[in-house]
């Protein structure tokens, strides 16, 4: 290869590598538009808490969990030695005979970094307004710097997932269903807000303090889904890269069209909200097979993945789980409609590619429903999940943080 070709695509990934860290941006304001203006700056600690501590466990011993470098006769679960600790380029590493000249070792660590936290990032919108901080602090290095990781290992690592055939293109199970999982078991646990769900049990709207930020938020989204999706294609080859941003693109806007349409039809209202998580489900649901589409499959999947997002929505409502931002209908039940997908559409779609991709589901599921279970039901009895009802009648930013998020600029208290 030569130095041209390979600088090209270590640049390529650079930028990749930016754009999924400028989700973090569009994620914090969709989560503090969602929701009610005393919680912001809790939401915004807990979000800057995920980045910095989700790169540093990266960093301390992340990365060698997740791409342990399993030979053969190893079971492909795990592998961890006092090697595995902090980081050093192998020989070679910064040169074009490593991953085939896709982009450099540091390269490589850093953009796997920034996907570390979205797992975590997912979760925080979801159990938003009512959790102690200090609690989700502790799961998220628990589930960020091991659960993620191990998961992690077993397709983009070399284990086991990936030697059945297994195929998650950029994470829709690696990275969104492992956030959705937990985001489920938390917010069974933690309970619904305050006046979520009225007597009678029928769910009330809290409405978001600023539509506004939240749209900035899902379009910042789906800006950086071209690094989350195109950086995933590990190189800047020409052909898959521009064909991964399409099928992204055409899946993200088929997307907001089906819950579009589905929420106008079942519900007679023009919903900006449903509208805007539509665009993400699609988005999720393109990413484990964004470069095995067709546009047209692009635009099918997309627009099954925005109806499945209205469904996911009234589900978890009837269930009188409480999930502000949408977190479970968008990450988990669009991440296991994407991964299940790749078997029913596109260049590996077969009934047996359809059986691995459910297995896939079934097992991640069940060790991320575990363990997060484990470590939140623990985190319940100890340090107790959940705020007073005057913290959260008052809201955490006045409890947790001493201060409000708009200082001068005062909007209706409740």
């Amino acid at each position: 290869m030569d130095a041209g070709l390979f600088t090209a695509n270590n640049v390529w990934m650079m930028m990749a590598t930016a754009l999924v860290f400028f989700m973090h941006t569009g994620f914090a304001f969709l989560e503090i538009g969602l929701t009610r203006q005393k919680n912001t700056i809790n939401i915004l600690f807990k979000n800057i808490f995920i980045i910095t501590g989700g790169l540093l466990l990266y960093y301390a011993w992340g990365f060698n969990l997740m791409y342990p470098g399993f030979e053969d006769g190893d079971l492909g679960l795990i592998k961890f030695s006092m090697d595995s600790f902090g980081i050093a380029a192998p020989e070679g590493g910064m040169t074009a005979e490593y991953a085939d000249g896709g982009y450099t070792w540091w390269t490589d660590f850093l953009f796997q970094g920034m996907f570390a936290a979205t797992a975590a990032t997912i979760v925080s919108g979801a159990v938003a307004e009512r959790i102690k901080i200090g609690s989700f602090m502790i799961f998220t290095v628990i589930y960020v710097g091991l659960v993620y990781p191990i998961v992690g290992a077993w397709k983009w690592g070399g284990g086991f997932l990936d030697s059945w055939g297994f195929y998650d293109f950029a994470g829709s199970t690696l990275v969104h269903s492992v956030g959705g999982w937990a985001a489920l078991v938390a917010i069974t646990l933690l309970g619904a807000r305050i006046g979520k769900f009225g007597k009678d049990g029928k769910p009330n709207a809290i409405p978001g303090h600023s539509i506004p930020m939240a749209t900035a938020g899902v379009l910042i989204l789906w800006l950086g889904w071209f690094g989350f999706n195109g950086g995933s294609v590990l190189s800047a080859d020409p052909e898959l890269t521009s064909l991964v941003l399409v099928t992204t693109s055409l899946a993200a806007a088929a997307g907001g069209f089906g819950a579009m349409i589905t929420s106008t039809i079942l519900y007679k209202n023009l919903d900006l909200t449903m509208f805007l998580n539509g665009i993400l489900g699609g988005l999720v649901g393109i990413t484990a097979g964004a470069d095995l589409m067709s546009p047209n499959e692009a635009v099918v999947i997309g627009f099954l993945a925005g109806i499945i997002i209205v469904g996911g929505v009234a589900l978890v409502d009837k269930l009188k789980l409480d999930d502000p931002v949408g977190a479970v209908a968008v990450h988990l039940i669009c991440g296991i409609w994407g991964t299940l997908a790749v078997g029913i559409f596109g260049n590996l779609a077969s009934g047996a590619q359809f059986m691995t991709q459910l297995y896939g589901v079934l097992i991640v599921g069940g060790f991320c429903v575990v363990t997060s279970g484990i470590i939140l039901g623990v985190l319940k009895v100890t340090l107790g999940l959940r705020v007073s009802k005057e913290e959260e009648v008052e809201g955490l930013d006045i409890h947790e943080h001493g201060m409000d998020a708009y200082a001068d600029f005062r909007m209706n208290d409740h």
